[in-house]
């Protein structure tokens, strides 16, 4: 070989090593951040076999060992110059990867927790996603249209072709001992046996569908007793403990606060709801109203509060009315129910316009499906219930702002009943402190709860106070984020009062405020004024 083409062959080998050598570049755009997303999303969501999603040990061993590798793709981010937005979005998808990650560590619900295995639910959940963890696949009974036609019966049916199946393998999948946890499964269970029954009478009799119904209610109702059956060797407690909750805080909930600041808060939040109730009560005279007790009275009363709020934020310039506003609230109020009142019916009996208020709700979910965020991260709801400080936090603050708005003067007897709600929520937060630190069991949370709240309406002869409490031991940090929430978004308010000075409106807080998508509250006041405090920066900083 010629020395000048020996040259050039050398050359062009020695190239090849170091192109090879050459890390790849690292992503830097917003774009590159969301095909990470849709990876991610994709690669979250459980292997189906046969239809049937796997939560088998060999499957979530294989998905917790390949879970690093997608994590690594997204710390390999250059994100310098990046806005606020784009930043937050990045943070969004690490704390749902670390959601996964504290799935497989602690949480574990495909083995720990029965009730992760229900599928079938009859109302239709005021969350962009349904509060706690559930198996994916869920039947959304509220979605259908009775009777059914053709194509509709058929998918339902397929859907509940899978049930027997799902909940055999659940019986392999369950080792954990957390007592709590399976007196709640069992509880869970029943519960979609009952609205299996109630299905089955809306639909023909002997028909494919019906025998599908019928299989799937055997089944439901044959696990709940196999629930029964393991309850002896069950004598585990069900919290998390204390420094997985900090984790959980910090990483997936993006909470700036320990366990033991939230108790210190909820601590103080009960304190001042029972303060400002004793000095309402003092302030006001006239009796107090009495529960509405008849049908067409609570409707009458229940569509005139829609009207009277919604008149309300127009009249006062609070935020954007748009018209399909007024009829989503309307839709909402629910139907008379005769019998026992339990916590919130309590409330809404004595004056409608009140839960109204928590209502903003139906506002986030009716934006969600007329006006999505044009963000593909923030346009559907984010995963581990990571907006609830955001929906549950906002709608509580908000029962008091439109308080302090003027909203309830003309009738202040039901000023009273804003801090009662209050009180409730801090009373129960309190509940599931204490239940995951191992302090209590469910039902000492649930006493915690009910002593908590004032005027024993939070009874522990109803189902509520319960129901609630067993929610807060499988989601951690639901029951805390009505309040804390709440408290992150009243700092966010401040922040923007002091930057804007004369020129902050309430109009104009509130719509940015929902156009930044439904992401977790202490992340907002970095976008909508450019600040990062201290607490959120250093909780970020990991």
């Amino acid at each position: 070989m010629r020395r000048p083409q020996a040259a050039a062959l050398f050359l062009l080998t020695v190239s090849n090593l170091a192109a090879r050598a050459a890390p790849a570049p690292r992503p830097t755009t917003h774009g590159q951040l969301v095909a990470l997303f849709e990876e991610w999303r994709a690669f979250q969501r459980p292997t189906l076999r046969g239809g049937i999603p796997d939560y088998s040990a060999a499957a979530m061993a294989t998905q917790q060992k390949a879970l690093p590798t997608i994590r690594r793709k997204l710390e390999a981010f250059d994100r310098s110059g990046w806005s606020p937005h784009d930043q937050i979005d990045w943070y969004l998808l690490r704390a749902e990867m670390a959601g996964l990650d504290f799935d497989h560590r602690v949480l574990r619900p495909w083995a720990n927790d029965p009730a992760f295995y229900r599928t079938v639910f009859e109302e239709q959940s005021d969350q962009p996603a349904r509060e706690g963890p559930w198996t994916v696949g869920a039947v959304e009974l509220w979605k259908l249209r009775f009777p059914l036609d053709a194509a509709a019966s058929a998918e339902l049916a397929g859907a509940l072709h899978t049930i027997p199946d799902r909940l055999e393998q659940a019986r392999k999948n369950l080792v954990g001992r957390g007592r709590d946890l399976w007196i709640g499964g069992a509880h869970e269970m029943r519960a979609q046996a009952a609205e299996l029954v109630a299905l089955a009478k809306k639909i023909p009799e002997g028909s494919a569908l019906a025998a599908e119904v019928q299989r799937a209610r055997q089944a439901t109702e044959a696990f709940a007793q196999w629930i029964d059956q393991q309850l002896p060797s069950k004598t585990a407690p069900s919290g998390i403990g204390v420094a997985h909750y900090d984790w959980y805080l910090k990483h997936v909930q993006l909470v700036p606060w320990t366990w033991r600041d939230e108790v210190a808060l909820m601590e103080r939040e009960l304190a001042r709801a029972w303060a400002f109730l004793a000095l309402e009560e003092r302030r006001n005279s006239g009796p107090q109203p009495q529960p509405i007790d008849s049908a067409d009275e609570w409707q009458r009363r229940s569509t005139a509060a829609v009207a009277e709020y919604v008149a309300y934020l127009k009249a006062h310039d609070i935020l954007t009315v748009q018209d399909w506003m007024e009829p989503a609230l309307l839709a909402r109020v629910g139907h008379f129910s005769p019998g026992p009142l339990e916590f919130f019916s309590e409330i809404d009996r004595r004056d409608p316009e009140v839960m109204r208020t928590h209502g903003y709700h139906w506002f986030d979910l009716g934006r969600m499906e007329r006006d999505p965020n044009p963000d593909p991260i923030r346009r559907g709801p984010l995963l581990y219930n990571i907006f609830n400080t955001r929906t549950e936090g906002h709608a509580t603050g908000w029962e008091e702002m439109m308080l302090q708005a003027g909203m309830f003067d003309a009738r202040p007897r039901s000023r009273e009943l804003i801090y009662v709600a209050l009180a409730e929520r801090a009373a129960r937060a309190l509940g599931e402190l204490r239940m995951q630190a191992n302090q209590v069991d469910l039902e000492g949370a649930a006493k915690i709860a009910s002593t908590g709240t004032p005027r024993d309406w939070l009874k522990l002869t109803g189902k509520l106070v319960r129901g609630e409490q067993h929610l807060y031991l499988r989601q951690p940090g639901y029951g805390t984020s009505y309040v804390v929430g709440k408290i992150e978004i009243e700092r966010l308010m401040e922040a923007r009062r002091r930057k804007e000075g004369d020129r902050f409106s309430l109009r104009g807080f509130m719509d940015a405020f929902d156009a930044a998508g439904l992401v977790p509250a202490s992340l907002l006041r970095w976008e909508l004024t450019g600040e990062l405090p201290d607490d959120v920066k250093t909780m970020l900083a990991d």
